[in-house]
């Protein structure tokens, strides 16, 4: 049996989790639910419950097409704003596994600022 491999991109950020399916080579999307297609509260998208959802719903969808093995990228805000994944990157990841798909890896793909600009401080 062959095994068709895919890259799941989760962005998560404090206001809403994306899960994002390309093929390995990252040019072409399969799959792309976030937290707000859905939970109906704008103040739930962020939540792990609609990224556990997110993650089931993806599941389907490229498991529909064929892939049963995925590496996966987890990427936070970053840049000036906070360096760590929102609170739906860990159960969009634990809710992939149980839905039957294989985690390859998991890669951080944060974007770190190498000296850019100044960040925000507190008034003095």
């Amino acid at each position: 049996m062959s095994q068709k491999w895919g890259v799941v991109h989760i962005y998560a950020s404090y206001n809403n989790t994306i899960l994002h399916v390309t093929d390995v080579t990252g040019s072409e999307t399969i799959a792309k639910v976030s937290g707000g297609m859905i939970v109906r509260n704008q103040r739930d998208e962020s939540s792990p419950y609609a990224a556990m959802q997110a993650a089931f719903k993806i599941a389907d969808l490229i498991r529909d097409k064929g892939i049963d093995h995925v590496h996966v990228k987890v990427r936070g805000a970053g840049g000036q704003k906070s360096k760590n994944p929102g609170p739906g990157a860990q159960a969009a990841i634990r809710a992939l596994s149980r839905a039957g798909i294989r985690i390859g890896r998991i890669e951080d793909a944060t974007p770190i600022p190498h000296d850019g600009t100044t960040p925000k401080r507190k008034n003095r």
